[in-house]
């Protein structure tokens, strides 16, 4: 790829180039894309807009300390303490976010895990605030005395299987929760997320019954991308719900191509990859958002196993090692700018954002960190559960993706790992499906 040693400000549609020694960068990065529509909209406005606003960011020009790739360092210690500020007591502001809890419990614990934080010290608090969160006819609400919600039901189990441990597990009343789904599940295949409420592809993400894969199948739209339900706009983060559907219901290497256009949406993915920014985005015609770093950056292990089977790389590779290979479907080293350079708060309050205008929280924080996971690593799917067994599932092998010529970040960045379906650490799966494959019945 061409690189550029200029600072960057050649960025932008009115911007004029700047030749000064800086880091040397690759061009794509560094200038708008050769080929622009004439036509100004609201959306190319804001696409500008936001250009700009990167621009100054995406060199690493006016943080303390950079690589000489212009790659800032990975503020981890802040982070830490953003995240365990989250868990703490909230100020009256959050009194809205309250039906959101369980999420608030998902993205603060993934996201200490992936910065190697132990999280099993807030086992009994999480099960002491969880629990009354049950209801009795199954499921997990946002709050005591709250509906049951499949998305708050779903970030509820992954918060206990995060701080692990029998007496997180038992808190799971899988009786009433399989009730429960039952009484959700519709006849054209897919599953409403509460008693009454919406059909949604990411509540496909949540069960395993028949007919499910034909109605995720059903989402794909004319672009390729994946919507919440037939019909509807395409999203990066119902792509990533949809793949992550098909590849619990068995082998991602049978089911994504069973049911999905697979060459249309790695084409739609692929355009959700921006330049100059690095990043992605959630629509077409949308701005880059640091969380799309998980709900896009995360589709491309699963897509990769769909059409590479077993072992995770073609077999003309088969003599080389895994992390040698660059074969990516995506770019990430202008993933991992974007995030370095962009999407960290740079200042004491810590925390990763959707682009440098906006605040830091806790759903960016853990998307973010998901998404850098995803693109400092390099996961292969090694071997395949007996077709259609659910609980035996299939095995992953993960790699750190490093490259001495090409890695632009410091390896004491580099962050920990998340299994590429379920979005936690690939030993707390193991450790909870181990704990559950004994049980018969309820």
């Amino acid at each position: 790829m061409a690189t550029t040693a200029s600072r960057g400000s050649s960025i932008g549609p009115n911007a004029e180039p700047d030749t000064s020694s800086v880091p040397v960068i690759p061009s794509l990065l560094m200038s708008n894309p050769p080929i622009r529509d004439a036509l100004a909209t609201d959306s190319s406005q804001l696409q500008d807009e936001t250009v700009e606003e990167c621009a100054p960011f995406l060199t690493g020009y006016g943080h303390d300390r950079c690589n000489t790739h212009g790659i800032p360092p990975l503020l981890r210690d802040r982070h830490v303490k953003f995240l365990q500020k989250q868990l703490g007591m909230l100020p009256s502001i959050f009194k809205s976010a309250d039906p959101s809890r369980p999420w608030i419990f998902y993205w603060c614990l993934n996201g200490l895990s992936i910065l190697g934080e132990d999280v099993a010290e807030y086992r009994s608090r999480l099960v002491e605030t969880v629990r009354p969160m049950q209801n009795k006819d199954g499921g997990f609400a946002g709050g005591f005395g709250q509906t049951s919600h499949l998305a708050t039901t779903y970030a509820a189990v992954l918060s206990l299987a995060l701080v692990g441990g029998e007496d997180a597990y038992e808190v799971i009343d899988r009786r009433s929760m399989w009730k429960w789904l039952c009484s959700l599940k519709q006849p054209d295949g897919g599953f409403q997320m509460a008693t009454g409420g919406e059909e949604d592809v990411s509540a496909g993400h949540t069960d395993l019954f028949g007919g499910l894969p034909e109605w995720v199948g059903r989402c794909q739209t004319y672009e390729g991308g994946v919507s919440a339900a037939p019909g509807f706009e395409a999203h990066g983060a119902y792509a990533f719900c949809a793949l992550g559907c098909l590849a619990i219901l068995d082998s991602p290497h049978r089911t994504i191509p069973k049911y999905l256009d697979v060459p249309r949406l790695l084409s739609w993915l692929s355009s959700r990859q921006y330049a100059p920014e690095g990043g992605f985005s959630g629509r077409t015609n949308k701005l880059v958002d640091g969380c799309y770093s998980h709900w896009v950056g995360g589709c491309w292990p699963l897509i990769e196993a769909s059409f590479r089977g077993l072992e995770g790389r073609p077999a003309r590779h088969a003599d080389k090692p895994l992390e040698q290979v660059d074969d990516s479907l995506f770019n990430r080293n202008g993933l991992i700018r974007y995030i370095f350079c962009c999407c960290q708060d740079m200042s004491k309050r810590g925390g990763l954002r959707d682009k440098p205008s906006k605040y830091s929280d806790a759903y960016h924080t853990c998307y973010v960190l998901s998404g850098l996971s995803s693109a400092q690593h390099k996961w292969a799917l090694v071997s395949a559960r007996a077709e259609a067994a659910l609980l035996d599932g299939d095995r992953w092998f993960v790699s750190p993706f490093m490259s001495a010529k090409e890695q632009i970040f410091e390896e004491v960045d580099r962050v920990g790992t998340t299994h590429p379906v379920y979005v936690i650490p690939q030993q707390k799966v193991d450790d909870c499906q181990q704990y559950f494959a004994v049980k018969t019945g309820f």
